[in-house]
């Protein structure tokens, strides 16, 4: 088994799921942020590889890939900076986000193969059309033993989430709005409809709820309708505004998962 899948058929709630971007705040700081979130109790993580464009995250996010890539991170450099992390202890679930174009242009076979060689566990490419990875990609996915995760929407027809759901391992990330990363202030009454109408379908694969999970109020309500939530925007927040990672990052994972116990509904 891949270790996102172990992961929730060993602790199938309460998970927790962290992305920042590779390079921010510090070019080097990729796997330092790495480590002291395994340390921090982050169940899987999600760094993303950062991108000029990125037409699905918000403020916060768009100006850390901006200082990422000033900063000189690049797919090639990220790769080599997580090259050993296995060896090194990091046995965390390990995700890629980003854009399909970079993956392009590094190369989609020579990309997996060396995410596969460092122990990359997983793919979020939000842009890349079901079609595309199913009759292009699926394939050198598997061969590299790489999970590709598909996004939903509160737009998303229950026949799509369906398709999605029969063509998915690992976990379905479940988009609360249509919006962008951090613009959400909280969990709505809508947002909880959707995550209702999802949870009813009695999908196969786990669900991440991501998009306005900021805090210890957001994290436990989402975990009501999900095997865990993704953290993005406010992590990267803690991040830029840190004068001691070693110290602010477990702070803030501590507060966001306080009176959530692994593998109990919360």
């Amino acid at each position: 088994m891949n270790r996102i899948e172990k992961l929730f058929a060993s602790q199938p709630s309460g998970n927790l799921n962290v992305y920042f971007t590779a390079g921010f705040p510090g070019v080097g700081d990729t796997r330092r942020i790495l480590s002291v979130l395994q340390e921090s109790g982050a169940d899987l993580v999600e760094i993303g590889m950062p991108y000029s464009d990125p037409v699905a995250d918000g403020e916060t996010i768009q100006l850390s890939n901006q200082q990422a890539l000033e900063n000189g991170m690049t797919v090639r450099l990220l790769l080599e900076q997580l090259e050993g992390m296995r060896e090194d202890g990091i046995t965390l679930p390990v995700l890629l986000m980003g854009y399909i174009n970079p993956v392009i242009q590094f190369g989609i076979e020579r990309f997996c193969e060396k995410c596969a060689e460092v122990g990359v566990d997983g793919l979020i490419l939000p842009d890349m059309p079901m079609d595309v990875y199913l009759n292009e990609y699926k394939a050198i996915f598997e061969k590299y033993g790489l999970l590709n995760i598909f996004l939903v929407t509160p737009q998303t027809s229950e026949a799509r989430i369906r398709q999605i759901d029969q063509v998915s391992s690992g976990f379905i990330y479940t988009v609360s709005s249509a919006s962008v990363t951090g613009s959400q202030s909280g969990v709505s009454d809508n947002m909880e409809a959707y995550f209702e109408r999802i949870d009813a379908m009695n999908l196969r694969n786990p669900r991440l709820i991501g998009f306005g999970i900021k805090d210890n109020v957001t994290f436990e309500k989402a975990c009501r309708y999900a095997q865990g939530a993704i953290i993005g925007s406010a992590f990267i927040r803690v991040l830029q505004e840190s004068q001691d990672l070693g110290t602010d990052i477990p702070d803030f994972i501590h507060s966001v998962k306080a009176n959530n116990h692994a593998g109990i509904d919360v």
